[in-house]
């Protein structure tokens, strides 16, 4: 189920709920929290049961490969997540439902036959966790009005870290995590430009903004210099993980600091778990 990184959705849901404005209001929307724990644990419990092949020979450690669970166990797990994580969404609101329902197609895309193509899997992973943003917002209708295209930060970037992994097991990618590096710049000249065309505050987001710009983009520099399967892995794993302080820039930007730094909080739990179970 990949904890590390469902703590990172989590983010993603206070991010949005902050956009909305409500996470200082109180209301339902830890609904939401639960919806993205069962959206993304079954979403990678599904990446795993259709790569089970290729994982016998690349990753054998992995539980279905390794003989630990089944893929009948794993299919009747990331079922019931997956419906899980729908029926909270619905018990938000209806579109919530539904969003959430998109979400859970766009992941099942993706494990089947979206990570197979160069240009359509970054763009399919990155709609999953655009969804999942919106998701967060979705707790206001009048925000996910206003705020819907907001979802394309997250397109981007996940966009981006999709095109470093293309190359974790073979190496030889330093041209894709150039790229990438590229929609980096991309992803911070869009906060610039919430900074002037919304209520979004710049100064607020800035710190994380930093921190977020520290963890990622060192990791890339770092796999282009020595473009080696140990190196593009960490890449893309602080790339993962650093969806946690652009987040926080989000949460921070449109709710205030005090906002940010509840978000930014998870950081320390996902990088926690990040040390016991795989990331990528």
């Amino acid at each position: 189920m990949r904890p590390a990184n469902i703590i990172t959705a989590v983010a993603d849901i206070l991010a949005g709920v902050s956009v909305a404005g409500f996470l200082w209001r109180g209301g339902d929307w830890w609904w939401l929290i639960l919806a993205t724990i069962g959206l993304y644990g079954g979403g990678v419990v599904f990446n795993d049961i259709f790569d089970a092949d290729l994982d016998r020979v690349e990753r054998p450690e992995r539980p279905i490969p390794s003989g630990q669970v089944t893929v009948k166990q794993a299919t009747a797990l990331g079922m019931v997540l997956l419906l899980a994580g729908i029926a909270c969404a619905f018990l938000v609101s209806i579109a919530s439902g539904f969003l959430a329902t998109a979400v859970a197609l766009l992941a099942i895309i993706y494990d089947k036959y979206g990570k197979h193509h160069s240009w359509l899997g970054p763009l399919n992973m990155g709609a999953c966790r655009g969804g999942n943003l919106l998701l967060g917002i979705s707790f206001s209708l009048l925000a996910l009005q206003q705020y819907w295209w907001l979802a394309l930060i997250p397109v981007v970037f996940i966009s981006d870290i999709t095109l470093t992994s293309q190359g974790e097991v073979t190496g030889r990618n330093r041209r894709a995590i150039q790229l990438a590096l590229g929609l980096d710049w991309i992803v911070l000249g869009a906060f610039v430009a919430l900074h002037f065309f919304t209520r979004f505050n710049l100064m607020d987001a800035l710190l994380f903004l930093v921190l977020w710009t520290w963890m990622n983009t060192g990791s890339k520099l770092k796999a282009i210099r020595r473009n080696e399967p140990a190196l593009i892995m960490r890449a893309v794993k602080m790339g993962v993980l650093s969806l946690i302080p652009l987040n926080a820039a989000l949460s921070a930007g449109f709710s205030g600091i005090l906002a940010g730094l509840i978000v930014l909080c998870l950081l320390p739990v996902s990088l926690g778990l990040a040390r016991l179970f795989a990331v990528t």
